[in-house]
């Protein structure tokens, strides 16, 4: 149905739709040729032709005679974006370069009247400035019939063509003729009054109409319009002029110079509408004497009353066209208005019929929509239920871990005061109250988060001196700062500055933030704390700011949400600290803002308003006790930002293990501790970065790996990876070392071709047997590789891809190479695009062997086969065969290396 209403409303359109209109088009017009009258008999051509074409707009400029003003009127027009130039040149040479600008700018040139120095134009139109100097010759000798003065009226600037095309062409017929005489050429015939009366002028030859009504006036002054002949030219219907003087007899003739607008036009339009024009057009010229003036004259005045007819009819026809489009204006608003409203009303039908339905289906859905409300309302409260449950578990585990952490701590506090503990067992003692201190802290941040979120921690705000405070807060970080060599400074405006706050919220938040930035400012650095109040005395300013790591934009976005950890730094977060302070001080009305830029520090700012105004009643604790730093909160924050003290007197050895073992851990403790057990037995290799690690793996080649996943730099899978798919690091055993521990991750860690996963926390004993395994697991995998050197079922044995594949390329060099004498490890570390040092380390892992050793093993294997299954050789042939310079070395190394000579190896098995 609605396709039919809008077929019909298309066609009512359609009905009323105007024929498509014609390209428009801009034809630029500059002339700087002839007299006035002239150049207006011209226009008037032009705009006569161009009624015709209702699709052209003409911009017309009169250059008024000169060249340089032309130059810059066709620039303007090319500005215009005109579609075609008629130019008549005042000049030809001045002209010419901007001619061929426009030519070349691919807009059409049409010149008029006067050619120019090149042929960059599309179409010449013109007539013969020389033939009709010529006619009037013709015309003079004939009036004169060969005897007579004549006197010549240029009235055109000397130097302009068609001034000196008209001079020569009436020179050169009347030089033919000995009894006239030439007097001379003059500008006009007023400063000639005296030359007219001594000279017995004959005739006047004026090169255009209006210079001969001035050579009649001035005869006619003097008494000589009867014996004084003019001829003219231009033959412009103009009146008074040209064609009315010939009627008048004022003068004898003139010579018709047609002025080419017309014909312009028309080709302008043909070129514009793609149709066929000619290049060059020459108009022709004729005398008007008094022969043929009447049929002229009714000719031209014929030509002008067709003319205001067609102007008139035109004007009719622009009047018919207003009203055809004022009617199809009203046709087309009634059918835009009747289509609108049988659309709409269809579509009001439509709508009608639709509703009906969609009220049916909303009641049917309102109804499931009201059960899957229920339902939620149900699933909500029971979610609440297991959150609240899950929670008050997870705060009863935290309550639960204070006690085994208290009777842990006790006793370590004990034995660590003791002066007979030996100092490695009292490195590790430390290292075990650090970490319990550590959980002890993350258990109390916790339990305080869970009483915020349940609304029951409530702030119990005293009046103190804030300065005194932060002080003394601060003042427990002076030992670390001692310890690691920062310069830490306390500085405050005032000495005194009360403000309402709870003593025991306010330190956990600075302790929180002093702490961080102790454990990310590394030794030599600066903390400084300050304290003043801002301008308007309305708040208090605690700022903490360090030169530490500092965080990139990110992690300042997220530094405050609960749980949030980055991987910048070598420690890593709980997530917690933060989140607590901010809730902690907005408790107090206040804010915790941040600036920081990666490597340039962190700058924390702390804003506590100051009064009591902000603070409800039973939020005031008018009569409080004395604050007093607790000591286990003191120890709790600081002991994590210590630095941990490295055991390295057990590390030395007298004798340096043959075997190394790279571990990349950015936990000092957990390196430490590793270290400790395994270098009795390895040379140990430590880093904390990841991207560190990935190089010293290249570096130093070496014959297992330890890494964690979590790391600064590339993650322990990207390192795996990476390694693995090497072929100078595709041998080494990899062990992934870390926290977590789900099977999917576990799955994961093992398609990067790890060759162990051992979740964190772990047993030392399996991590060294592990170690143990699959070193001797690649001891065995040398002798799959090295049992038989040439035999190619042991190199096809190889159970991984990539050492098998190295394998295959190195022996399949040496081969190739065997009897080459000149043959070294260099040509070998070409081919392969290694380095010596990592092609020794890798054939000594895979292999066993010593590079030089194989290539000469190899060599061995060689000649036994050819002394053995080569009988025609001879022993020097053998030699050469396998790289001896001489038979003579290849004995001597045979016998050192077989116990035989290969004589005696020949012999014995023959």
């Amino acid at each position: 149905m609605f396709a039919r209403w809008i077929a019909i409303f298309y066609l009512l359109l359609s009905a009323c739709s105007n024929k498509p209109a014609a390209r428009k088009f801009t034809i630029g017009f500059s002339q700087c040729l002839g007299s006035d009258d002239w150049r207006k008999t011209m226009l008037t051509e032009m705009n006569r032709e161009l009624s015709f074409h209702n699709n052209i707009v003409l911009l017309y400029r009169d250059a008024e005679a000169s060249s340089q003003r032309q130059v810059g009127q066709i620039e303007d027009l090319i500005r215009q974006h005109i579609d075609l130039l008629i130019v008549t040149p005042n000049e030809a040479k001045p002209l010419t370069p901007i001619i061929e600008k426009v030519y070349d700018a691919g807009i059409p040139v049409v010149v008029v009247d006067r050619k120019i120095d090149s042929k960059k134009y599309t179409a010449f139109i013109g007539a013969s400035n020389y033939e009709v100097g010529q006619d009037a010759g013709i015309y003079a000798a004939s009036l004169l019939k060969g005897k007579g003065n004549i006197l010549e009226m240029a009235g055109l600037p000397s130097g302009a063509s068609p001034a000196i095309d008209r001079h020569k062409g009436f020179i050169d017929v009347i030089s033919r003729y000995p009894g006239l005489k030439y007097i001379k050429k003059v500008d006009n015939a007023r400063s000639e009054e005296e030359t007219l009366k001594t000279e017995n002028i004959d005739l006047l030859y004026a090169q255009n109409d209006p210079m001969a009504l001035e050579a009649y006036n001035i005869c006619k002054k003097l008494g000589l319009d009867n014996r004084v002949r003019i001829i003219g030219i231009d033959g412009l219907s103009t009146p008074g002029l040209g064609l009315d003087m010939v009627a008048s007899k004022h003068i004898s003739a003139t010579m018709l110079y047609p002025t080419g607008g017309q014909e312009a036009i028309q080709t302008a339009v043909n070129i514009l509408e793609n149709r066929y024009y000619e290049k060059e057009n020459r108009l022709s010229t004729t005398v008007i004497d008094s022969t043929n003036i009447r049929i002229t004259k009714l000719q031209n005045e014929k030509v002008l009353a067709q003319q205001k007819d067609i102007d008139r009819r035109q004007k009719k026809i622009e009047e018919q066209e207003m009203i055809r489009r004022d009617q199809n204006r009203i046709i087309l608003a009634i059918s835009v208005s009747l289509g609108l409203a049988l659309i709409m009303g269809a579509i009001l039908f439509y709508y009608l019929r639709e509703n009906k339905k969609i009220n049916a289906r909303l009641a049917l859905q309102n109804g499931e929509i009201s059960s899957q409300r229920n339902q939620l309302i149900e699933l909500g409260k029971k979610a609440k239920e297991a959150t609240d449950a899950k929670f008050n578990f997870f705060t009863n585990i935290s309550h639960e871990l204070r006690t085994p952490l208290t009777l842990i701590l006790g006793p370590l506090e004990d034995a660590l005061s003791s002066p007979k503990l030996h100092f490695s067992i009292k490195t590790q003692l430390e290292m075990v109250r650090k970490n319990a201190m550590r959980l002890l802290r993350l258990v109390n941040q916790l339990m305080d988060f869970r009483k915020i979120e349940e609304g029951k921690m409530k702030i119990r705000a005293s009046e103190n001196n804030i300065i005194e405070f932060v002080s003394e807060i601060a003042g427990a970080f002076s030992g670390m700062a001692a310890k690691k060599n920062i310069a830490y400074r306390i500085e405050a405006a005032e000495k005194d500055l009360k403000a309402w706050f709870d003593v025991n919220m306010l330190d956990k938040i600075l302790f929180n933030i002093l702490s961080n930035a102790f454990k990310y400012t590394n030794d030599h650095g600066a903390i400084t704390v300050t304290v003043s109040a801002d301008a308007g005395k309305k708040n208090a300013i605690i700022t903490i700011t360090d030169t530490g790591i500092g965080m990139t934009p990110e992690t300042q976005e997220h530094a405050f949400d609960l749980f949030y950890q980055n991987n910048e730094g070598k420690y890593k977060g709980t997530g917690i600290g933060l989140a607590l302070s901010k809730e902690l001080i907005t408790l107090h009305q206040g804010s915790i803002k941040i600036r920081s830029e990666k490597w340039k520090g962190a700058t924390f700012e702390i804003c506590l308003p100051l009064g009591r105004d902000h603070l409800q009643e039973n939020e005031l604790d008018k009569d409080p006790a004395p604050y007093e730093l607790n000591y286990e909160d003191e120890k709790i924050y600081t002991s994590e930002s210590e630095p941990f003290k490295q055991q390295t007197q057990e590390d030395s050895a007298t004798i340096k293990p043959e075997q190394s073992v790279l571990i990349i851990e950015d936990n000092p403790e957990i390196r430490t501790f590793i270290r400790r057990h395994l270098s009795k037995s390895y040379e140990v290799i430590e880093t904390e970065n990841g991207n560190m690690g990935l190089n010293l793996a290249y570096e130093i080649v070496p014959d297992l790996i330890i890494s964690d996943i979590l790391l600064p730099g590339k993650d322990g899978m990207v390192i795996t990876e990476t390694l693995k798919n090497d072929i100078r690091t595709s041998h080494i055993p990899i062990i992934i070392l870390t926290a977590r521990g789900s099977m999917e991750q576990q799955i994961e860690g093992l398609k990067m071709n790890a060759d162990a996963y051992i979740v964190k926390p772990f047993n030392i004993q399996y991590l060294e047997e592990q170690i143990r395994s699959l070193l001797k697991n690649r001891e065995s995998l040398k002798g799959h590789y090295t049992s038989e050197l040439a035999n190619d079922s042991a190199r096809n044995s190889a159970s991984r891809k990539i050492d098998r594949k190295f394998v295959n390329e190195f022996t399949a060099i040496i081969e190739n190479n065997i009897a080459n004498e000149d043959f070294s490890v260099n040509d070998i570390c070409t081919e392969l695009g290694i380095s010596r040092v990592q092609l020794y380390r890798k054939v000594k892992a895979v292999l066993g062997y010593n590079v030089n050793e194989y290539i000469l093993e190899v060599r061995m294997q060689k000649a036994k086969y050819l002394l053995r299954n080569e009988m025609e050789l001879s022993i020097s042939e053998v030699a050469y065969k396998v790289g001896f310079s001489s038979a003579a070395y290849f004995s001597t190394v045979m016998k050192s290396k077989l116990g035989v000579t290969p004589t005696e190896y020949r012999t014995k098995i023959t």
